[in-house]
């Protein structure tokens, strides 16, 4: 008898995103017969603890970037720069060991740069080839290709043709062996079954996300619209009614997937992982970017002069 062969996913925990992309490929390695064992950190491996509770788990942090409230943000990530080399680099020095203690046979890694290995296939997901930011694009572009190059592939999360992300997942001059493979949702196309006038999801990192349900807390609650708010805290279980709003937590996929066919209207971070969930469930979506995320801005204002959303 053939045995199942050990695949690792590790998504970044910077906002839950990462993580929930990752969702379909599990069901996908899960339908193909591998074992999965899933590796995170934080809000991300709290939700696929609640996605997959029988499935093997390793924590391991990550690069633990932390957001600043009074500095922009192109300036409070270049601060940290040191500190995320530091955590590719210890995340390098813990794959092998990983990689022997649960026999892990190939990798699958979203954004987190140090998680490859030269002895099993590695791959690395991101739909951020080209990184817009104002300044030092083409420095970040080849900094951010010498360590994908490491990998045996790059999975791009986006169309080859009529790319959704634009220029982020252009692979032009660049060389990287790499696939698209087409965007990543784990929710699909239902039916009605409620009437929601206003969803609203938070998510990101901090403090950003909490500034940004305060924000929508107070305006939802002035309105006496049918509304719904999810925090994009899967480590809680809080739910709370105010007249027409009622504030949640986090929901899961089946539960998010319902909601959000049945809202009239959705407001939403510019994350690339809920773009996709909103492409893929034909919704159309209020986008604000995370103030100084550069990713966020550049997809909300190209997503915007295309009228997609």
């Amino acid at each position: 008898m053939i045995s199942k062969k050990n695949i690792l996913v590790a998504p970044l925990n910077w906002g839950i995103g990462h993580a929930t992309r990752c969702i379909p490929i599990i069901l996908q390695l899960k339908k193909n017969n591998f074992n999965v064992i899933i590796m995170s950190s934080g809000r991300s491996l709290n939700l696929l603890n609640q996605e997959f509770p029988k499935e093997k788990f390793i924590k391991l942090e990550d690069y633990n970037v932390k957001y600043s409230s009074f500095l922009p943000m192109q300036i409070n990530i270049l601060l940290q720069i040191p500190k995320i080399i530091y955590g590719i680099y210890s995340e390098k020095r813990k794959i092998s060991s990983i990689i022997k203690d649960y026999k892990i046979d190939g990798i699958i890694s979203d954004n987190r740069y140090g998680l490859y290995s030269k002895e099993i296939p590695s791959v690395f997901i991101t739909h951020q080839i080209k990184i817009q930011t104002p300044y030092l694009k083409e420095l970040l572009k080849n900094i951010n290709c010498y360590f994908i190059k490491k990998f045996s592939e790059c999975w791009i999360p986006d169309n080859d043709n009529d790319r959704i992300a634009g220029e982020l997942s252009s692979t032009h001059k660049t060389s990287i062996k790499y696939k698209y493979i087409g965007p990543l949702s784990r929710l699909q196309i239902q039916k009605k079954k409620d009437h929601l006038e206003i969803l609203a999801i938070v998510s990101g990192p901090e403090p950003q996300r909490t500034i940004f349900e305060k924000i929508l807390t107070k305006e939802l609650k002035k309105t006496n619209k049918k509304s719904l708010l999810l925090q994009g805290k899967p480590e809680k279980n809080y739910s709370q009614e105010f007249n027409n709003l009622t504030i949640k937590s986090h929901l899961k996929t089946a539960e998010l997937n319902q909601v959000m066919t049945d809202a009239n209207t959705i407001i939403c971070r510019a994350g690339y992982s809920t773009i996709m969930d909103l492409i893929t469930l034909e919704k159309n979506a209020t986008l604000v970017p995370t103030p100084g995320q550069t990713e966020q801005e550049y997809l909300a204002g190209f997503l915007s002069e295309k009228k997609t959303f």
